[in-house]
């Protein structure tokens, strides 16, 4: 029998039961090639703040960098989020580290220790169990300028021999308290609604202490790939107050961080 038809189907009405509410609208596909993809066509049809988009089976994730990926049917979560921000775009960077303590909440109530990889990794002991994707889309006519779609990936019951790449790690390889993938969203999107309300009211002075301390990225040595081709190594030193991190004294807003030695 193949391991997905075990693995039960998401189902939009007893997600909006639990989250009494904290949503506008939730749709559950069966299929999909992004939800991050489907969230951004619906905001820009005029989907209201708060609308999320879900999949049993995501065909053609993307990730940071045009990265994709895909998982085998109902073994994990790909959801995106359309909210609708009144705050100034370059307080945006925050929203997808926002998003990622809201991963690191939900993986504690389930019993398993995260840690944050700069800027929108999930780790398991050293392995990424999820990430995060922030896009700005721009809606005319839709009640607002731009809406911020929040897509996040997260496994939940594959296996070892599931993973797609051998870095990778589960809720279930990690030994997590419930493998139920409606129960582990409802709770996800629970802590992802608290989070953006942090975010929205602007706690930024904690918002980034918790950050911080949560982060593996900072007090190690890493190689960050720069945009321009160039790497910059040196120890990841802070997490600075626009959500840059600082590598031996230079601030970097976009690049790709590798860990290369352990922290101190």
């Amino acid at each position: 029998m193949d391991a997905h038809l075990s693995r039960g189907s998401l189902d939009a009405t007893a997600l909006e039961a639990a989250l009494s509410g904290q949503y506008a609208e939730i749709r559950v596909l069966v299929e999909t090639g992004s939800t991050n993809a489907d969230a951004a066509q619906w905001a820009r049809e005029g989907a209201p703040h708060g609308s999320v988009v879900t999949a049993d089976h995501q065909l053609a994730g993307r990730g940071r960098l045009d990265r994709s990926f895909t998982l085998p049917e109902r073994s994990g979560i790909a959801v995106s989020v359309v909210w609708r921000p009144e705050v100034p775009l370059r307080h945006w960077v925050w929203l997808p580290l926002a998003a990622g303590l809201a991963l690191d909440a939900t993986l504690v109530e389930l019993g398993v220790h995260g840690r944050l990889k700069w800027p929108n990794d999930v780790l398991v002991d050293g392995r990424k169990i999820s990430g995060i994707l922030l896009e700005r889309v721009e809606t005319p006519g839709a009640g607002s300028a731009a809406a911020a779609v929040v897509g996040i990936g997260l496994n939940v019951d594959l296996t070892d021999d599931e993973l797609p790449v051998p870095h990778a790690t589960s809720l279930r390889i990690a030994g997590a308290a419930d493998l139920d993938r409606g129960r582990v969203l409802a709770l996800l999107l629970h802590h992802l609604d608290l989070a953006y309300e942090r975010w929205r009211t602007g706690d930024a002075a904690t918002l980034r202490a918790d950050y911080v301390a949560r982060c593996d990225t900072v007090g190690r040595v890493v190689d960050v790939a720069m945009p321009d081709g160039s790497v910059l190594q040196g120890t990841a030193e802070d997490v600075d107050v626009d959500g840059r991190l600082v590598v031996a004294g230079t601030a970097v807003s976009a690049g790709d961080v590798t860990h290369v030695r352990a922290r101190a």
